[in-house]
């Protein structure tokens, strides 16, 4: 079971995997974004900025080691997991998919399974909720199993939208996150809703969270988006 609206990027030009790859990852609960080149890639990954990234090594135009030491050297997404897809197998070329930040490399022809597996045990990383784990942030605490949260041991009842916001930010405390972006992780891109609803839940989120006191731990930042922290 995945965390709800997880959001995979397959980055594969033949059609064929990438059909396989988008139907299996769907059938196990997870939002898809799907680019076949690297420049329509760049453009997504900034759109959507998705937890996990599926990327092939050969793609026309810019190469799939490119795309990766892109991510990993901009600040903004050098935490999203890319795992590299190639049919290279030779010692150096995995080296150097792994020199140039690759979390995971995969060797074609593959098996779904493992590599859904292998999406897993990177999503585990990025999305601790996605497993159980207690999730704290100064006084405040979320456990995604009993679906609990409390503020200095006092508890604190939300509803489903401000959990799922809550569990947002505080899995990446400092991150900003765009309307949009919440948009996405929170409702999911198949619902269509207006970006002045993340304001609404997002002042409830405040209210709940110093309903028994304490200052705001959202902030708002200006023309960019709201962060925990």
């Amino acid at each position: 079971m995945c965390p709800a609206n997880s959001t995979i990027l397959i980055v594969e030009d033949e059609p064929s995997q990438r059909e396989v790859l988008a139907y299996n990852l769907a059938a196990e609960g997870f939002s898809l974004s799907e680019a076949e080149t690297g420049d329509d890639a760049l453009i997504l990954i900034d759109e959507v900025m998705p937890d996990v990234i599926i990327l092939d090594w050969m793609l026309p135009g810019v190469s799939g080691i490119e795309i990766c030491r892109r991510i990993k050297t901009n600040p903004a997404t050098r935490d999203i997991p890319v795992i590299m897809l190639t049919a290279r197998s030779e010692e150096t070329d995995r080296v150097r998919g792994l020199e140039t930040g690759a979390d995971d490399y995969v060797l074609k022809p593959y098996s779904v399974k493992e590599l859904i597996a292998r999406v897993r045990t990177q999503l585990r990383r990025v999305r601790p909720a996605s497993v159980g784990q207690l999730l704290e942030f100064e006084d405040i605490a979320l456990d995604p199993e009993s679906h609990r949260v409390t503020r200095a041991d006092q508890q604190i009842a939300l509803g489903p939208t401000e959990f799922r916001l809550l569990a947002t930010f505080i899995e990446k405390p400092g991150r900003v996150w765009s309307r949009d972006q919440l948009l996405d992780r929170v409702w999911g891109r198949e619902v269509y809703v207006d970006t002045r609803t993340v304001d609404v839940h997002v002042g409830r989120l405040r209210k709940a969270l110093c309903r028994f006191g304490g200052s705001d731990p959202i902030r708002t930042v200006r023309g960019a988006g709201y962060a925990l922290g």
